[in-house]
């Protein structure tokens, strides 16, 4: 009925389409291509389960041998490739409107799962088990007299009301019980068992060592027999035994020879020796060394009787006797005297270390000679229930269920659901679907069962909560959320009064008393910049450099570059001393001047000094006011590409031509591939360098539009670039290539008759006097 059951919950589930896949958690619809697992049954789309087998989380173990179905877990070998019906026969089936979804229509013909009937699944292809075998069969009794038709899928054996009647294990009564399975049970009539010798009596089960004695009764004790031998002089010294006794071993046909054997009692006789004539009679002597194998020595040496010949037993033995311990690791010499027959071994003091047959526990026994170790500790355990103890011997494996059952009614927390006795111990209590009556933390709707659980789940209600910072009040957060953050930045004023805290919306304190490590805001005297220093709470500020970033140029505004505060400070101060020093070489005798305004006033006049292209600009301006030649238009190519490159950039490309060449193919391939690509950005980071080759790319990437920023601290400080698209841009010629052609291409200039300008305008303004030092611009010669 559990198969007819499944089968028709799937044929209605995805015959309506109310069926979901497990992977996607998607409805699968009635045309799409679906897998089925061979072992639970469920349904998946082909595509998901596809995805699924090739997932690193179904994989069954670390070979990849094998993937498990995301339902039941078991492991298949084979991937799921293609669509097929349920039954196996039709790939990719069609679907008709009066058959079921994803099936071929036909006869489904598999093999029952389970069942021991050859009969075919009779039905229609369909999703799910096959259901029970409906055919009629003939089956037999377990006893075999009887038989009769039943269902073939009906389960269990066939007893009939005859009773068995088989002959039991003694042979002399029969099986009582009704048709059974298996062999009968040992017959348990009791009986009155004596041992052969009549002295010990034992009360049995019928049967009780049939097989091993003669089947009337009796049995032996293991004790000397006892019994008075025919000479009526002597008992009989063997085991209890079947029969009657043998003849007495001291009666004159059975002696032959003296007491050791070495001399027959023939040749005794012809020295003189009388003749024995009962078994009383004794047996005389040879007069030899008896020569008898003791039971001690070793396996090497045999000990033998050192007496003259005798009837009684040999020894004592005065050697000694090398025996080993029970487990046979050692060895000791003891005298042959204290050597008992049946006690050649000792008790040596090693502890065995060998695991019990429970795994645990190591056997500890002294001198050990077991072979199977079972272990006689009790388990101890805990059951599954929970509360009670394994009280069996310790064991492989799990643990036995608990068999401790109360039997008071167990119900659910409110007392709705009851579930009657008896009921196994650690059974949870039974699920109520009344609606949680406990006493809750907030006024909110109650949505969630009555549960058997301490705590209840947490109230899910959406309210309005404000953050932990106060900043603002959000919409839409379940009741049970108490740490709440808007994302903005907190701002609260900090304990030091010249910060604010700079965290995420957060709860508690933003920092605590004198731990504020943000930058000093004052300003310096000497610079006016931030002082930059951890926050050192009122207290002055300490003296160290300045590192803020200044930006100078010369004279003429043409070069321009961004130093360090404390290098632009040197700078303006250099510039002062050499101010200063014109000034008082022009003073007359008794004039003053006031060196703290001179100081101040050229320490704010920090610059760069012109350049030679800053002197070939400012001539080229002034000859194009003489000749009236409009400025807009660039008569004298002082804008060319080679004018991107400043003086000390191309000095350091003639030095370090192979760096500056890697760097510049860096700086314009990124260039290109952010101008080409599609995203926004781009960036690279480059090697740590040293301070000069730093620079270098921080003069590259300015001519290319690039952003560059050092970071890390020295010596693994290094330079990343970013190029913007739209923003950055190659120039037309490379400092590499300019450099290259400078190279190549520095032939003598052809001599030309200049005439000077002007006699009167300062040198600055003067030609030059040699080919090396004239720039890169045309030359005009000039009227006077």
């Amino acid at each position: 009925m559990a198969e007819a059951s499944v089968t028709g919950c799937l044929i209605e589930q995805l015959t309506e389409e109310k069926y979901e896949c497990m992977v996607c958690c998607d409805i699968i619809r009635l045309m799409a291509p679906v897998w089925s697992c061979h072992s639970c049954f469920h349904v998946f789309h082909l595509n998901c389960i596809k995805k699924w087998a090739r997932s690193p989380a179904s994989q069954a173990d670390e070979s990849g041998q094998g993937w498990r179905c995301p339902a039941c877990q078991n492991v298949s070998i084979q991937l799921p490739s293609s669509y097929i019906c349920f039954c196996g026969k039709v790939t990719n089936p069609e679907h008709q409107r009066n058959e079921i979804p994803h099936s071929c229509g036909e006869i489904c013909g598999k093999k029952r799962t389970g069942e021991d009937c050859n009969h075919r699944c009779n039905i229609l292809c369909h999703p799910g088990p096959c259901p029970q075998c409906p055919a009629f069969v003939t089956k037999s009794c377990i006893c075999g007299r009887t038989s009769k038709q039943v269902r073939c899928s009906q389960t269990g054996a066939l007893r009939c009301e005859q009773v068995c009647g088989a002959q039991l294990n003694c042979a002399e009564h029969s099986c009582s019980e009704i048709c059974h399975q298996g062999q009968c049970q040992p017959c348990q009539v009791r009986v009155q068992q004596v041992c052969y010798c009549g002295v010990v009596h034992r009360e049995v089960a019928c049967g009780t060592d049939r097989e091993n004695f003669d089947g009337s009764g009796h049995f032996s004790c293991h004790k000397p027999c006892g019994k008075m031998l025919e000479c009526q002089s002597h008992r009989c010294q063997q085991m209890c035994h079947t029969g009657d006794c043998q003849p007495c071993p001291l009666s004159p046909s059975r002696v032959r020879s003296c007491p050791c054997g070495q001399t027959s009692l023939a040749k005794l006789l012809e020295l003189g020796y009388s003749e024995r004539r009962t078994c009383t009679d004794p047996i005389p002597s040879c007069g030899k060394t008896c020569n008898k194998p003791l039971p001690c020595g070793d396996d090497d040496t045999v000990h033998l009787c050192s007496k003259l010949c005798h009837e009684d037993r040999c020894g004592p033995c005065s050697l000694t006797s090398t025996i080993k311990c029970r487990c046979g690791t050692k060895t000791k010499a003891v005298p042959c005297a204290e050597v008992k027959s049946e006690e050649l071994t000792f008790t040596c003091e090693k502890r065995c270390n060998k695991k019990r047959s429970c795994g645990r526990h190591k056997c500890g026994e002294l001198c050990c000679i077991d072979i199977e170790h079972k272990c006689t500790l009790i388990c101890g355990y805990k059951l599954n229930c929970g509360h009670h103890r394994c009280l069996e011997v310790c064991h492989l494996g799990n643990c036995q269920q608990c068999w401790q059952t109360s039997f008071d009614e167990l119900t659910c927390y409110c007392g709705e659901t009851v579930m009657y006795p008896p009921i196994p111990c650690g059974t949870r209590p039974p699920e109520c679907k009344k609606t949680c009556s406990r006493q809750h933390d907030c006024d909110h709707p109650v949505f969630h069962s009555c549960h058997s659980e301490e705590r209840c789940p947490p109230c899910t209600y959406l309210t309005k909560k404000w953050c932990m910072g106060n900043h603002e009040q959000r919409s839409n957060i379940p009741c049970h959320l108490q740490d709440i953050s808007c994302g903005l930045v907190c701002n609260q004023s900090l304990s030091c009064g010249f910060h604010c805290c700079k965290k995420i919306c957060h709860r508690g304190d933003c920092q605590a008393e004198g731990e504020c490590k943000q930058p000093c805001p004052q300003p310096r005297p000497e610079c006016g910049h931030p002082c930059n220093a951890p926050c050192h709470f009122g207290s002055p500020c300490p003296y160290i450099s300045c590192t803020a970033k200044v930006a100078i140029q010369c004279d003429c505004g043409r070069r321009k570059e961004t130093i360090p505060c404390t290098e632009a400070t040197s700078h303006s101060q250099r510039h002062a001393a050499i101010a200063m020093a014109s000034k008082l070489s022009d003073l007359q005798l008794g004039d003053s001047v006031n060196i703290a305004q001179l100081t101040k006033k050229d320490q704010k006049q920090a610059r760069l000094e012109c350049d030679q292209e800053c002197a070939t600009l400012e001539r080229n301006r002034r000859l194009a006011e003489a000749l009236q030649i409009d400025q807009t238009v660039d008569a004298f190519n002082s804008k060319s590409s080679s004018g991107k490159y400043s003086d000390s950039l191309k000095e350091d490309a003639r030095k370090e031509f192979k760096l500056v060449k890697e760097v510049e193919e860096e700086i314009r391939n990124l260039v290109e591939l952010a101008n080409k690509g599609k995203q926004p950005r781009r960036v690279h980071s480059f090697q740590p360098m040293k301070r000069e080759h730093r620079r270098i790319v921080h003069e590259l990437a300015e001519v290319y539009g690039v952003e560059s920023d050092s970071y890390d601290s020295e010596p693994k400080r290094n330079v990343v670039i970013t190029a913007i698209k739209g923003k950055s841009a190659c120039p037309t010629s490379t400092l590499t290539a300019l450099i290259e052609r400078e190279t190549a291409a520095r032939a003598p200039p052809p001599i030309a008759h200049f005439k000077q300008y002007s006699s009167k305008t300062d040198s600055s303004n003067a030609w030059p006097k040699h080919p090396k030092d004239e720039p890169s611009i045309d030359y005009f010669d000039v009227q006077d």
